[in-house]
């Protein structure tokens, strides 16, 4: 249950006895709610033809009066105007600076104990602090009393009757609260836009950064791979820094010509044969003839070498 609901429960029977009650009668009946205890609220009963009736009266106008200082009014109120309105007795008193409380609790948060004992004139701490109890059994306020800091801490309080006015001004308020939110949504999705915009932009940057710079690390690691090839092949003059491929090549090359080699010796050693082979009857007739066969073997020899 919601704090003060039960104040509108207890005003049930004035209003029934509001209906019938006109002059002095509605005048005795406001005297009466706001002395009753648990009854907080009184705009139902504010809104009643018969009690609206009193305003214009002369002589009960300051009951009427009264009402609307219980209503939406406070303590203060009361001390500012209070040779224009009904004496209060103490249940009223004590009644109007509970209502106070709920005012001061609707604005602020943390209540010191300096403030309230200025607003409410409470002479001392403790009375103080009993009023605040009190106020909190009767289920119109919820908070914390902080003796050492001196303050009411507040969490929770009922809601008091608007002042004639006060709802037009209170939709004005959030008119301009949803302007201003409006204002400032806006200006925070065209920041989240020119942010989205940024971050993309620099994703981009840093992609072609980072290409950039693999780029020129392959082409430095190349380099240097080069310049340590070169330094291999002037510290070991036998090598030829060839790669595997080239070493390959070269290997195979080497290798026919000494198949070659072998193959022109291998002729020579048949020749050789051959001319041991020739019959003797030849070296009367001409003996010149084996040193021009000597003469063209060796001939042969040196062109192939």
């Amino acid at each position: 249950m919601d704090l003060g609901s039960h104040s509108t429960a207890k005003l049930e029977p004035f209003l029934l006895m509001s209906k019938s009650a006109k002059g002095a009668a509605a005048a005795k009946l406001i005297q009466d709610v706001t002395s009753a205890h648990g009854v907080f609220v009184f705009a139902e009963l504010l809104d009643l033809p018969n009690i609206r009736e009193l305003a214009s009266s002369e002589q009960h106008s300051p009951s009427y009066s009264l009402l609307q200082l219980f209503s939406y009014k406070t303590y203060p109120d009361y001390l500012q105007h209070k040779d224009s309105l009904p004496a209060l007795n103490q249940a009223q008193i004590t009644k109007l600076k509970h209502l106070t409380l709920v005012s001061l609790a609707m604005e602020s948060r943390i209540l010191p104990y300096s403030q309230l004992l200025e607003v409410l004139q409470m002479p001392t701490i403790r009375e103080l602090e009993d009023l605040i109890i009190d106020a909190i059994y009767l289920e119109i306020i919820r908070g914390k009393l902080d003796q050492k800091e001196q303050q009411f801490e507040v969490e929770y309080t009922m809601g008091r009757d608007l002042e004639p006015g006060k709802i037009e001004r209170l939709l004005t308020s959030l008119q301009n609260w949803a302007s201003t939110t409006s204002a400032v949504l806006a200006t925070l999705d065209e920041k989240l836009v020119s942010m989205a915009a940024d971050v993309a932009e620099k994703k981009r940057t840093n992609e072609f950064y980072e290409q950039s710079y693999q780029t020129n690390l392959k082409e430095i690691l190349d380099k240097q791979k080069e310049i340590k090839a070169g330094l291999r092949a002037a510290a070991y003059p036998g090598r030829t820094g060839l790669t595997a491929a080239g070493i390959a090549e070269r290997d195979r090359e080497r290798e026919r010509e000494r198949r070659e080699r072998e193959r022109e010796k291998e002729q020579d050693r048949e020749n050789n044969s051959m001319d041991v082979d020739e019959p003797t009857e030849s070296k009367g007739k001409n003996r010149k003839a084996p040193q021009q066969d000597s003469a063209q073997r060796t001939q042969r020899k040196r062109n192939r070498v």
